[in-house]
């Protein structure tokens, strides 16, 4: 007797809809599976196995054939176990199979028949949407990822035993729905606040001005000056983010499996932190079947790479692209995948391999040989997609005694957001959301500089040795400062602040 049931498979960050066909035949007890099967599903006859007789079903001592359509793309993954042991059980007249027309199925199963959550559930919620069936079986730790999508029905369960239970008698059970607005908000606190660094004003100001215009900055200093503590409260003067946000970053995340937050989503800005020791493929994502990397899992937050001159010069050059395009594009023989990846990088290291170089107090033991060759593992087409660059000196002992709280993260975030507005509402017809994102056409038409702007930019240029590109940064941020203060037009201190953030041009 031949069963089908229904359940989505992952193409990068994008789900499609698998066919699942049972056949149950006389022959010699054995399951073949079929369909370009990974490891992972061709395990799965061993757990489906134990978990239908450990639920209290019969396992057929006959020919098992399972065939998952479409047969030409490669799947992975155990989110198939369900939906195969179902279909065995109708297969041999052990469920009726008409229910299952109606629902699609997910889930890992236990040997003891209990349900595991499986990855990319919001992915193919999205997906399933879109189909004339909306209703989706899956484990319950699964269930408010998969709600947060209103228009499908997500129906959370526990075991194998519980949905064969449920497919019996539907009415027993309500979906699970969510308020998913106030959830949103509930959601969307930081554990961190500007209001705990001390000192610091111009790296404060500066990341202000990046994250007003989604620039790229790089900050040096010595060990200790406060670097890293900065870079991690970056995410709290951010604006606030949307639902669409929202929806794409926990996407990205579920289909990697870093989806961690109880609510099946996440609320904040994502921050991404990797060790220099990872590789090209970690950082921008790729594998036999391509999955998401740091850049991708840091989309529309912080990508922080410590210690810039310590990574890999290969991954740290694979960067080069995704800094332009705000995504990334993985070539395999038979497809091309695009991952999204509009973050911001915050980059930090020493000023030399010793980190005393800037130090008034501590001797440097560097050689200038040595400090070239360290900062000089850092190339400059990487170092001109770095809009800011800027030092970050020892905090002096009366700054850090200082019982006062600094300025806190919600009254910078609220001069960000203004600045933003000002820029979504130039560029409502762009394509684009901030100012970093500006092409050369645009470029020309909102950073018109007046003589006294154009003196200082040409100056600049003369004594820095700055590229076309850094040319184009100085304009960026320019314009960023602009619409902080409110001014329509860009002027000369405007530029002036905007040439203080390139001025290690020179000593990189």
């Amino acid at each position: 007797m031949i069963s089908k049931t229904y359940s989505f498979g992952l193409l990068g960050l994008e789900a499609y809809p698998v066919e699942i066909e049972i056949d149950v035949a006389n022959g010699l007890p054995a399951v073949n599976l079929v369909g370009l099967a990974d490891v992972a599903i061709k395990e799965s006859k061993e757990r489906v196995r134990s978990a239908i007789k450990n639920s209290g079903f019969q396992w057929p001592a006959q020919r098992i054939t399972v065939n998952l359509a479409p047969s030409d793309i490669k799947k992975e993954g155990a989110a198939f176990d369900l939906a195969i042991a179902l279909g065995i059980l109708a297969a041999t007249g052990q469920i009726n199979k008409d229910p299952l027309k109606n629902y699609s199925f997910l889930g890992e199963l236990s040997l003891d028949g209990q349900l595991r959550p499986v990855h990319g559930v919001l992915a193919i919620s999205l997906t399933l949407a879109k189909f004339h069936i909306k209703n989706l079986v899956l484990p319950e730790e699964n269930a408010k990822e998969a709600a947060i999508v209103s228009e499908i029905s997500a129906w959370p369960l526990k075991s194998l035993k519980e949905v064969v239970q449920f497919l019996a008698d539907p009415g027993s059970r309500q979906p699970l729905k969510l308020e998913i607005n106030q959830i949103l908000k509930n959601s969307a606190n930081y554990t961190l606040d500007f209001s705990e660094v001390k000192g610091q004003y111009f790296a404060k100001r500066a990341l202000e001005v990046a994250v007003s215009g989604g620039h790229n900055i790089l900050m040096i200093g010595p060990p200790g000056s406060g670097k890293t503590m900065l870079a991690k409260r970056i995410p709290t003067i951010m604006p606030s983010l949307s639902l669409e946000e929202t929806l794409e970053i926990t996407k990205i995340h579920s289909v990697a499996g870093t989806l961690l937050n109880k609510d099946g989503f996440i609320g904040t800005r994502p921050f991404r932190s990797p060790h220099h020791s990872i590789s090209d493929v970690a950082l921008i994502g790729g594998g036999n079947i391509p999955k998401p990397g740091e850049i991708s899992l840091s989309h529309y937050g912080v990508l922080f790479l410590d210690e810039l001159p310590e990574f890999n010069r290969k991954a740290l050059e694979a960067l080069r692209q995704p800094l332009e395009d705000n995504l990334i594009c993985i070539s395999r023989i038979k497809r091309t995948l695009i991952f999204p990846a509009c973050f911001i990088l915050a980059a930090a290291l020493n000023p030399c391999p010793c980190g005393n170089y800037f130090s008034p107090q501590k001797v440097c033991h560097c050689s200038q040989a040595k400090i070239r060759n360290y900062l000089g593992k850092i190339s400059g087409p990487l170092l001109d997609r770095i809009d800011l660059h800027i030092e970050v000196p020892q905090v002096k002992y009366r700054e850090l005694s200082d019982t006062k709280d600094a300025e806190p993260s919600a009254a910078i975030r609220q001069r960000v957001e203004n600045a933003r507005a000002i820029q979504q509402q130039r560029f409502k017809s762009a394509g684009i959301f901030c100012n970093a994102q500006m092409s050369n056409k645009l470029i020309r038409e909102y950073c018109v500089l007046n003589k006294e702007a154009q003196e200082l930019v040409r100056m600049a240029i003369a004594e820095l040795a700055l590229s076309a590109r850094a040319y184009d940064k100085i304009l960026k941020v320019g314009r960023t400062i602009s619409d902080l203060a409110g001014s329509q037009g860009i002027l000369a201190e405007h530029i002036a602040e905007a040439i203080q953030y390139r001025s290690l041009d020179q000593q990189l």
